[in-house]
């Protein structure tokens, strides 16, 4: 329910910020009507707070009309007329497991697309296993931007009424999931590695307690059951080219003022900093057993040869032997490449979870005890500093 209290000065700013144009000015007081979807737009631009939302209680709310799985659909940031934006690998792996999610729960999968130009996104997402795309095209919606975006998505969510929504836990995912889950008063579960169907409801697992732990999470009620997923944990299904998905074009009405925050200028850094391991097939990763910064060069050169990139451990980021950039683990990058090699990785939980995901794992560790050899299809009991120097050479007299 949403109330304009005696507070309202008749200032009308809060008339062109509402998408749907449900409020009119009434003997200089705002009043909503019928369109009006709670998406909250006039509350965070009232000077005087006198616009307030009152959501039912989860406990009392008729949860029986939440119906479908949504996936957030997120576009690349650069783009032009030439060269459009495309879709983040990340999405096609949330539909992948939305399609067995929605399948689970007889109900359709729909992706939310947000774009001020729709370049037949639609074939691709339905090529992945939607049923129907939500498409919003907007100018304003050229790029992202938290409170025009999540302005939308709660619009969306408060017409139709999903019963599960996901987002890839990204740098957006991670800005737009909360503000969404906030503004609904429902729950978010953030960095899921793992998700399911039980009892009716979505079962999601993240890591806990440093990633000690797996702690399993329902939210019985809570609509939409909302997560966020970290991207190369779901494993990509291979598209069906020619399966159609129903588009849906919604309107929206928005307004520059809504936008808080300008962005001056963009600059995007291609140099080494920017190094994307999550899209690489082969890693070669080093742990605190390579003892050196130095050692960690053998380790460039075996990925050079086998055409990869360098990953290294938190331990071994901390001790200066890798940038950040390459941390592989939960609180680096998850990978999940076709080729995995861990050299002096004991395998701690925390980096275990962000490459078992990998097709083909191979570690070396003089431990017979360490956990890495838990989840390596191929293992090697022995000194990495003995070993990698003769693969090196192994590889060099192949080629």
């Amino acid at each position: 329910m949403i109330e304009v209290s005696k507070k309202c000065i008749g200032c009308a700013k809060c008339v062109p910020v509402c998408p749907f144009a449900a409020i009119n000015m009434i003997d200089k007081k705002a009043t909503m009507n019928e369109a009006c979807t709670l998406c909250g737009a006039c509350v965070q631009v009232c000077p005087v707070q006198a616009i307030t939302i009152t959501r039912e209680e989860a406990s009392t709310r008729d949860l029986s009309g939440y119906k479908g799985v949504w996936v957030y659909v997120e576009l690349s940031e650069a783009g032009d007329k030439t060269h459009p934006k495309k879709i983040k690998q990340v999405t096609f792996e949330l539909l992948s497991e939305g399609r067995k999610l929605a399948d689970r729960l007889g109900e359709e999968l729909c992706a939310v697309l947000m774009t001020d130009k729709d370049h037949n996104y639609e074939k691709e997402l339905g090529a992945y296993g939607a049923d129907k795309v939500y498409l919003v095209e907007h100018d304003e919606l050229f790029e992202y931007n938290t409170d025009i975006f999540s302005t939308v998505m709660v619009s969306l969510v408060t017409r139709h009424k999903p019963s599960v929504i996901l987002y890839g836990a990204t740098i957006q995912g991670r800005d737009l999931a909360p503000r969404v889950a906030s503004t609904l008063y429902v729950g978010l579960t953030a960095d899921c590695t793992a998700l399911s169907i039980k009892d009716g409801l979505l079962l999601q697992s993240r890591p806990a307690f440093g990633g000690n732990i797996m702690a399993d999470i329902l939210a019985p009620n809570s609509r939409p059951q909302m997560a966020t997923v970290r991207p190369n944990v779901m494993k990509m299904g291979e598209p069906v080219h020619g399966r159609a998905a129903l588009t849906v074009r919604e309107s929206a009405k928005l307004d520059k003022s809504l936008r808080r925050v300008k962005v001056l200028e963009r600059k995007i850094d291609h140099g080494s900093g920017a190094v994307k391991i999550e899209n690489a097939n082969v890693i070669v990763s080093g742990g605190r057993g390579m003892k050196t910064r130095e050692k960690f060069h053998q380790l460039e050169e075996l990925s050079k040869l086998l055409g990869g990139v360098v990953g290294a451990s938190r331990a071994a980021v901390d001790l200066g032997f890798k940038e950040k950039t390459h941390q592989v683990g939960q609180s680096g990058t998850t990978v999940s490449p076709k080729l995995y090699l861990s050299f002096g990785i004991s395998g701690a939980v925390q980096h275990i979870v962000g490459m078992k995901a990998s097709d083909v794992i191979v570690a070396v560790n003089k431990d017979p005890n360490a956990p890495i050899f838990n989840v390596a299809k191929y293992g090697i009991v022995g000194d990495a500093h003995e070993i990698v120097p003769k693969l090196i050479e192994a590889l060099k007299k192949g080629k």
